[in-house]
């Protein structure tokens, strides 16, 4: 389970986050949402490890993350993606798999590389199956539209087979079907036990997908519940989903 307790985070004077509380178990998809400058992308940073806390604890299986980098949050089943896809253009979609596959294991990143096409083949193309991307597996990465690039970014991040993964807005800059598409198969990894953790603008990336949201205004946490709970707190409604659902 991942707990949040207690999170701060300062910047100078700014309070970003400010004392927010929750968790996150094993198969649950959650939801952190809230209007701009509301504290949620300070907050999703903070548990990711690109910023360090200002006060608070971020426990995953009970052991404290708050000091361990990206790199060793890995180690210990903490996947990410951003919210612009980033992938290695420069490889073919099969070889980003590959190679994301043998980070972990290889004491020689340069030896990894030249020895690539033959590396966990089978299941590289497995897991590009079960993206939607098996039939681009031999195209360079830098040619792949928008939404194939989020898909292989998603791949890269599976590829680690995390116990936690945190999306940054994974419907970010797709179209309402691609939206879709790609947040049945985020909602089908949780529904498999991976506990998942995902901040989103799109209320229809949320609405039937996340088990619980967390609503944060003003670097606290406001609300949390179903989506249509949360959807029917007067405070949410006034200061968030009646204007910001008209501009999803």
């Amino acid at each position: 389970m991942l707990q949040v307790q207690q999170l701060v985070k300062h910047f100078g004077g700014i309070h970003a986050v400010d004392g927010v509380s929750f968790d996150v178990a094993a198969g649950e998809c959650v939801a952190l949402i809230g209007p701009n400058g509301a504290g949620k992308s300070t907050c999703f940073a903070c548990i990711a490890g690109q910023y360090p806390l200002t006060g608070g604890q971020i426990m995953w299986k009970g052991q404290a993350l708050q000091g361990l980098d990206p790199a060793q949050r890995l180690q210990h089943g903490v996947a990410r993606t951003f919210q612009v896809a980033q992938v290695f253009e420069a490889l073919t979609v099969l070889q980003n798999v590959q190679l994301a596959m043998q980070a972990g294991r290889a004491q020689n990143s340069i030896s990894t590389f030249k020895l690539l096409d033959r590396q966990s083949n089978a299941a590289a193309l497995s897991l590009l199956q079960e993206t939607g991307l098996h039939a681009l597996a031999p195209e360079e990465a830098a040619s792949l539209p928008y939404g194939a690039k989020k898909r292989l970014e998603l791949a890269i991040a599976l590829a680690a087979s995390p116990a936690l993964l945190l999306l940054d807005e994974p419907a970010a800059g797709l179209a309402e079907a691609e939206r879709a598409s790609l947040m049945r198969l985020v909602k089908k990894l949780a529904g498999r036990g991976m506990a998942v953790l995902y901040t989103e603008h799109n209320m229809d990336a949320v609405d039937g997908v996340a088990d619980r949201v967390l609503v944060l205004i003003e670097g606290q946490l406001a609300a949390q519940g179903s989506f249509e709970e949360v959807s029917r707190d007067a405070e949410v409604r006034r200061l968030y989903l009646g204007e910001g659902a008209a501009h999803a």
